[in-house]
């Protein structure tokens, strides 16, 4: 399929920008009566649900025919995205929520661009910073017009991590991410969790971080930040080494050298 992938870009960078204003105009101006719980700790506001709105309208407008994979409005769609012929937008109108409504100040809107199958585009808003991170593929990552790279860290001593926490999962996932939080802060430089995986990958593509890894997210964490981290020179698959990671399912991301000592010393935890 041919597609104008600047044309993609221009597109989620427009709705990137629409939503991000929005959420700055409601942030603090939903109380806990107004939080509704998906899950366990998974909060959703009609913030989320507007800022999807409006992320959908601009984005079906300026590229019509397209599809609409989002986090809110759309999820029972999230497994078909990585099969879906023609284009199809995976958003996530507000990754962070928990963060936005504590005002702590981490959270990004995130919309990837997914042609037959394949992430091609990602715009990621942080939305309280004003700082955009974008990248097609073959065109490079850029964060507000500058070029992004992966860090040159090579040695696990030297190397900070991120992740996330499986707050959703945590029954059944937290005895492999103990053992794997284990693992990585014995070897490592050291470890953080700010609460957003969009963010965390980019900041992968711009060298903060050398390498990141987090178990059982969705497509919406994923599929922008997976275009800039590869654009900036890295490397972005699932714990089991395969490259498809627009699903719902587990990531290591890093600069190559940590991207391969993060797989082996994660498969290796028990």
């Amino acid at each position: 399929m041919n597609v104008d992938l600047g044309q993609l870009l221009a597109a989620a960078e427009l709705a990137a920008d629409r939503a991000a204003a929005f959420l700055l105009r409601e942030e603090g101006r939903r109380g806990p009566a107004e939080w509704s719980e998906k899950g366990r700790a998974d909060f959703v506001t009609e913030v989320d649900r507007e800022s999807e709105r409006l992320i959908a309208e601009t984005l079906l407008a300026a590229v019509p025919g397209s599809a609409v994979v989002g986090e809110e409005l759309t999820p029972s769609s999230a497994p078909k995205a990585q099969s879906m012929p023609g284009i199809a937008w995976v958003v996530d109108p507000l990754d962070g929520t928990t963060n936005y409504l504590h005002r702590f100040p981490f959270y990004a809107v995130s919309i990837g661009a997914v042609v037959d199958g394949e992430p091609v585009a990602g715009v990621v808003h942080h939305v309280s910073l004003d700082r955009r991170y974008r990248a097609v593929k073959g065109g490079g990552a850029f964060q507000d017009g500058e070029p992004m790279r992966v860090s040159a860290v090579t040695q696990a001593r030297q190397a900070l991590i991120g992740t996330g926490f499986p707050y959703r999962y945590y029954k059944d996932e937290l005895p492999l991410y103990q053992a794997h939080f284990a693992a990585v802060i014995a070897g490592s430089g050291g470890l953080r969790r700010p609460g957003s995986a969009a963010l965390d990958l980019c900041y992968v593509a711009a060298g903060i971080f050398d390498g990141f890894w987090e178990l059982k997210l969705a497509p919406w964490d994923v599929a922008a930040g997976t275009v800039i981290v590869r654009e900036a020179g890295g490397i972005v698959t699932g714990l089991g080494g395969e490259s498809a990671v627009v699903r719902h399912g587990s990531i290591v991301a890093g600069n190559p050298a940590i991207h391969g000592w993060l797989m082996e010393l994660l498969n290796g935890a028990k």
